[in-house]
């Protein structure tokens, strides 16, 4: 069985994209931190349309709850591994930098970066010995060109994109590919706090995009027809950039 894990999937574009990797026949493993009922509504739509879906609860800025839920899938599933990962897990504290607390600092980089250091460390040893996976990093167009009052946020995920292109030059002999996707304004949950109507404006597409938008891209590069790209990122933002 192809086993395929996204982080922060209980909600918006995780749970998009769990939904489609499922349709593609992955055994999709759902982590959420604390919205226990929203992830089991992600298991029970995935189970609905014929898939299988499981939940690992664990803070991916957690590096001995990451170690611990991991290591505990592993005995649970003897034998088997995660051959795609789908580092989604990411937090807003938006706020202009000269009165951004250090909490507010530190909780999206940890989130983020952190979150990306300890899953994909983990999971990364069964990829190389099979010769075989994907790593797919969400980021954000804030990290590509940087948006005001998301000096934290754009830090975090310019961080996830230098990561890619490093790591996908360690592991692409292995046959594992390490891409990001840069979505722009994507209507979700996530968003729901910010002026739909003038960032319109701003969007060459005019409109904001749909999470199942980015899940079909990511469900691309999860594939075998994306065997030969890596270390790419690839905006989804209706021409904003």
């Amino acid at each position: 069985m192809n086993y395929a894990l996204i982080t922060g999937a209980s909600r918006g574009i995780g749970r998009a994209i769990a939904l489609r990797l499922a349709q593609d026949g992955y055994s999709v493993i759902i982590n959420y931190n604390t919205n226990m009922a929203a992830a089991e509504a992600v298991k029970s739509a995935i189970e609905a349309q014929g898939g299988h879906a499981e939940l690992l609860p664990f803070d991916v800025a957690d590096g001995k709850a990451v170690e611990t839920a991991l290591s505990r899938w592993e005995t649970e599933h003897e034998g088997e591994h995660i051959s795609v990962l789908v580092n989604n897990a990411g937090i807003r504290r938006d706020g202009l930098m000269v009165f951004m607390s250090e909490e507010d600092w530190h909780d999206v980089l940890q989130t983020s970066v952190d979150g990306f250091y300890y899953v994909t460390r983990r999971l990364l040893s069964g990829m190389v010995r099979a010769r075989k996976g994907r790593v797919v990093n969400i980021t954000s167009i804030s990290g590509v060109s940087g948006l005001p009052g998301q000096v934290n946020y754009s830090a975090a995920k310019a961080a996830l994109i230098g990561a890619t292109k490093a790591l996908s030059k360690e592991v692409a002999a292995r046959k594992v590919t390490v891409n990001a996707v840069a979505p722009g304004f994507i209507a979700t949950d996530m968003t729901a706090d910010l002026d739909e109507a003038e960032l319109k404006k701003t969007i060459p597409a005019g409109r904001f995009g749909q999470p199942e938008e980015v899940a079909a891209l990511v469900s691309f590069l999860c594939s075998d027809e994306a065997a030969y790209i890596t270390g790419q990122t690839i905006n989804i933002a209706g021409g904003l950039s």
